[in-house]
């Protein structure tokens, strides 16, 4: 089971596929639309599907670091 501190108490299963999650150490946005194209994460990949290795391709903070952005 994969820790997420970062929004919902820990519970990733309450994560929307296309909610956009922002990392609370250097504020960059992951965005489900858009993918990560340093780490090879094709658009449309819901942040809860991202590899258990992914970190932050800005600072390289862990998933559990990124809270989500409020629409």
């Amino acid at each position: 089971m994969n820790t997420f501190e970062g929004s919902y108490l820990g519970d990733a299963a309450r994560i929307a596929d296309d909610a956009r999650l922002e990392c609370k150490i250097c504020w960059w946005i992951y965005d489900p639309a858009v993918g990560d194209e340093r780490a090879q994460i094709p658009a449309g990949t819901p942040f809860t599907r991202l590899p258990d290795d992914w970190r932050c391709p800005n600072c390289e903070g862990e998933r559990a670091q990124f809270m989500v952005v409020a629409d």
